[in-house]
């Protein structure tokens, strides 16, 4: 197989937070979208990151997570509630770690 054919573009993903507490708080899951393909330096920035630091934890997963345009939706300015942004980390972490164990059991 030549390299070429196993590189694509990154496509949105969506990705469904529904957590029974976050469906019964908020009425319903809360979607966003993140690439089916990262960059080495996002897996290294999340493979580094203290997992005390929230603050660098917030700034890996802020690049990561998007509307359905592609569009960021997290900055500076704009964050999430607590029990939304700890559900939606755990979404990220859980769907790079997917993407990690793709990678490695090839």
């Amino acid at each position: 197989m030549k390299l070429q054919q196993l590189a694509a573009e990154p496509k949105l993903e969506k990705i469904t937070v529904d957590a029974d507490v976050i469906v019964e708080k908020y009425g319903e899951p809360l979607d966003f979208y993140m690439y089916d393909r990262q960059d080495m330096d996002t897996f290294m920035q999340m493979a580094s990151v203290n997992q005390e630091d929230q603050s660098a934890i917030f700034s890996v997963i802020k690049n990561l997570v998007r509307d359905e345009e592609g569009k960021l939706i997290l900055d500076d300015k704009a964050t999430l509630p607590v029990d939304v942004m700890v559900r939606v980390i755990e979404k990220v972490v859980e769907r790079l770690g997917k993407l990690q164990s793709q990678t490695t059991a090839e």
